[in-house]
């Protein structure tokens, strides 16, 4: 068809509705073609109506049209397609133009097209068609090429205009043949490329350092993430079995409470039972004195001489009274004793309760995962170290985060600020403070002998 002279566009093969090329094209009585999927699912969606319209020209049918291929169309789509294949084969890939930040080819005219080459020989730039000639034409074959740069002018000596391919060590800086007989001469100098070669197996050793250092700082990672996970976990169990532990105590402490509280009421019944009996035999002594007294009494008014002779016979004498167990009778009679036995309990279990909070709390103290700071040395990049799988990773914090202080806490109780040496009170082990001065006094409390 383009040899025939006749131009055609492909929107003119398009369907209407898919807005792509034909597929197995079908045309309808009013003569629009169309994708067979596409007008028949255009027309499923009508299909309740019973009225059929052309997406195109709004022709309505009723009822729906038979669907046919179009074989000439079919025939006409596909040579299109071959065709539009074989001249998009043919033609050259389109040179992309330049923008703002790209350098532009210095052989094209009007709107430049991106450059992908700089020679340093031409002192120019080239888009991929102008630069055929440097890989074509035997004349260029010693040009060198680099990759499109807009720094061209900075390669070429400023003096005496000559490439920049000689680099000075003593003065540290590019410079051309000329130079050496002028300002440089006796100078160490070395060819650029050669310098070039020897800095990038410089900066290859750092990259290879840096590498290692990375590596070995992401296994110090890896470690003290571990490190944090396990300890962690520990001490999470270590605080649900210090809870059931003191949870334990608690518990004892409470069975405790409830022995001595049952132990008093058990001694006060028993006393009181037997002070009871006793005041019951007492009683019973007194009502039969009282009664023998009744009839002596009565003896003594009889006015019959006989009647009473013969009752003095047998009249007995007072019964004899029973010993009585010795009894206190001190008003002030109380359980302060017990009392005091009790107070004793609390100052002793007190102070076992500090010294073991002292013990745990050091305990506590020996868990770090960061140690102290090491005097500063140098990492050995050479070779990786045999021990960093052995040996924990420790480090320090240089400058603690805010709310993080490091300085020395109270040896008796974490939760104190730093202070003397000698605290001046301390926390017991059930939270409440003990002044020095209430602390003295219970320790000269506990060395008087206890009250019997």
């Amino acid at each position: 068809m383009a040899q025939a002279g006749v131009v055609l566009d492909k929107d003119q093969f398009n369907c209407s509705i898919c807005l792509d090329v034909l597929k197995d094209p079908v045309t309808i009585p009013c003569g629009h073609s169309y994708c067979w999927d596409c007008i028949q699912n255009y027309w499923d969606q009508d299909d309740y109506l019973g009225i059929f319209v052309c997406p195109q020209c709004r022709h309505n049918f009723n009822p729906r049209p038979v669907l046919a291929r179009n074989t000439m169309l079919a025939d006409v789509v596909e040579k299109f397609k071959k065709t539009g294949l074989q001249e998009a084969t043919a033609t050259p890939v389109s040179q992309s133009f330049a923008e703002a930040d790209d350098v532009g080819c210095d052989v094209c005219t009007g709107r430049k097209n991106k450059a992908v080459k700089s020679c340093l020989v031409c002192l120019a730039s080239y888009c991929d068609l102008h630069l055929q000639p440097h890989y074509e034409s035997a004349a260029f074959k010693k040009h060198k090429l680099v990759s499109a740069s807009k720094k061209l002018q900075e390669t070429i000596c400023g003096r005496h205009d000559k490439l920049l391919e000689v680099y000075c060590r003593t003065d540290k800086q590019c410079i051309c043949y000329l130079c050496l007989t002028d300002e440089h001469k006796g100078h160490d100098t070395v060819l650029a490329e050669a310098e070039i070669q020897q800095k990038q197996r410089e900066l290859g050793d750092m990259k290879q350092s840096s590498q290692l250092k990375i590596h070995q700082r992401e296994k110090g990672v890896q470690e003290i993430k571990q490190a944090i996970f396990s300890l962690t976990r520990s001490a999470r169990a270590a605080a649900e079995e210090s809870d059931a532990v003191f949870t334990e105590l608690i518990r004892s402490i409470e069975l405790k409470r409830f022995e001595v509280r049952e132990l008093i009421k058990a001694q006060e019944k028993t006393a009181v039972s037997q002070a009871e009996q006793l005041l019951e035999r007492i009683q019973r002594e007194i009502a039969e004195l009282k009664k023998n007294e009744a009839e002596l009494d009565k003896l003594s008014h009889t006015e019959d001489h006989v009647h009473f002779l013969q009752s003095v016979q047998s009249v007995q004498a007072p019964p004899v009274l029973s010993t009585l167990p010795s009894v206190t009778c001190d008003p002030s009679l109380t359980f302060g004793p017990v009392m005091t036995a009790v107070s004793d309990f609390k100052g002793l279990l007190q102070e076992v309760c500090q010294g073991g909070f002292v013990s745990i709390y050091e305990r506590v103290r020996e868990i770090e995962i960061v140690g102290p700071q090491n005097p500063a040395a140098p990492l050995d990049t050479t070779q990786p170290r045999q021990s960093d799988s052995d040996v924990p990773m420790q480090a320090t914090l240089v400058n603690p985060p805010p709310g993080l202080d490091q300085s020395p806490v109270n040896p008796f109780n974490p939760f104190l600020s730093p202070g003397p040496a000698v605290p001046t009170f301390s926390f017991s082990p059930f939270g409440s403070k003990l002044s020095s001065g209430s602390r003295q006094r219970h320790l000269q409390r506990r060395a008087h002998p206890r009250r019997k």
